[in-house]
């Protein structure tokens, strides 16, 4: 039996019947409308799946039409009405019965206006989209949903106590210090091996000083798009400029500002530019502190070291034995058995992170649970810190056999 393929019978789907009976409006799949006027079997009605061929419509079975999702964010609603934004156009759409929506959601549609449900309360992250609007920065605002405390840091006490003196303090006694005349503390740079918190410190400061904080790194900003990110960064620092105190947080900035020269790519100058730019616009009632974290700290520009910018670095140390004592008391879980020593676990942990340390009764409580217990012992506080251990140094043999390969 030979086969033949008919090309001249597309498939689509009526949306609309005008009231003479007498016009079809039809959708294809590829989203182009068209208007029939020949009769047609008054059995068809919206929704159906037809034929079309020569101006004429046939009943094709309904398995044939294959509903392409689209993903759009909510823009405006209106009464029955909602403005969808879909790939860059603006569709107007009735309004779903039974589904609430709200400014800002991403959601699923099909057809040309059927939302059909809500996939994130927010809208596309980040900058999937060439235009940066308002819901854009809103991504990088760490809502800080629970009240922090000093006592989550894990390091040493003067880190702590520099930090707020260099954050907290001018966040919140900006007045006085502009009547006394000092001079603004803009730029603050914590430096120091992963793992150590500065993550955490900036999280709890601004916590403490009632701070609006934005948390921003380099794969988040960095755009495909020509001169977008330097447009984020100019509103971020315009949007935390109108917050009553705010902290403006880069994760990991020698991966975002490095090293300007000949050989450094376009969009790396154009970034450490408008970074210079927006740092260099506070005015004087501006309360911002901009915070930076970075374990290689050489790599940053030079530009953003100068007074004015980033003058102040916080170097956050490895713990002390005394320190990783009081870390391990400190993160031990509610269910953690009373008798303890943490003083022996602390001798055995020199050069460890407060994060490796904390990990140690993550795996505790899994070896408890699995023999049964309802409390960490002292067998499991030890088989923890062996299984952190063990991690630690296969990642030493990773990393060296890395730079073999890199020397190779």
């Amino acid at each position: 039996m030979i086969w033949e393929i008919d090309h001249l019978r597309p498939i689509a789907r009526i949306v609309l019947i005008s009231e003479e009976q007498n016009a079809a409006h039809v959708e294809f799949m590829n989203g182009n409308m068209a208007v029939c006027t020949s009769d047609y079997s008054t059995e068809l009605g919206v929704g159906d799946v037809v034929y079309v061929q020569d101006d004429q419509l046939e009943k094709a079975p309904d398995d044939l039409w294959i509903d392409t999702p689209w993903v759009g964010v909510v823009k405006l609603l209106v009464r029955k009405k909602v403005v969808v934004e879909v790939g860059g156009q603006m569709r107007v759409m009735p309004r779903p019965k039974g589904l609430r929506l709200r400014i800002g959601n991403t959601v699923e549609g099909s057809g040309r206006d059927v939302v059909k449900r809500v996939l994130s309360e927010d809208p596309i992250r980040y900058l999937d989209l060439p235009d940066v609007d308002d819901h854009i920065i809103d991504q990088f605002k760490d809502p800080l949903d629970r009240d922090y405390s000093f006592d989550e840091f894990g390091g040493s006490e003067h880190i702590v106590d520099r930090a707020r003196e260099l954050i907290e303090t001018p966040l919140t006694y900006h007045k006085e210090l502009a009547e006394i005349g000092a001079r603004p503390i803009k730029g603050v740079l914590f430096t120091g091996d992963p793992g150590t918190g500065k993550t955490m410190l900036a999280r709890i400061i601004a916590s403490k000083a009632g701070a609006t904080f934005y948390q921003i790194s380099g794969p988040q900003i960095m755009s495909k798009w020509l001169g977008q990110s330097e447009e984020v960064i100019r509103k971020i620092f315009i949007d935390a400029s109108q917050q009553e105190r705010a902290i403006v947080f880069f994760d990991e900035i020698d991966s975002l500002a490095t090293q300007r020269s000949d050989e450094s790519h376009e969009a790396s100058r154009r970034v450490v530019g408008q970074l210079l730019a927006s740092m260099d616009g506070f005015k004087s009632e501006t309360n911002v502190v901009v915070i930076a974290t970075t374990n290689r700290p050489q790599d940053i520009d030079y530009a953003l070291r100068r007074p004015g910018r980033f003058d102040w670095t916080i170097h956050f140390s490895l713990p002390t034995q005394s320190d990783r004592e009081q870390i391990l008391a400190k993160s031990a879980p509610p269910g953690t058995a009373s008798n303890l020593s943490h003083s022996v676990v602390a001798e055995k942990t020199e050069s460890w992170s407060p994060a490796e340390l904390v990990a140690i009764w993550s795996e505790a409580a899994l070896l408890a649970v699995a023999d049964g217990r309802k409390k960490i012992h002292t067998e499991d506080y030890i088989g923890g810190y062996e299984r952190v251990s063990a991690q630690r140094e296969r990642k030493k043999e990773d990393l060296i056999l890395a730079r073999q390969d890199v020397s190779i």
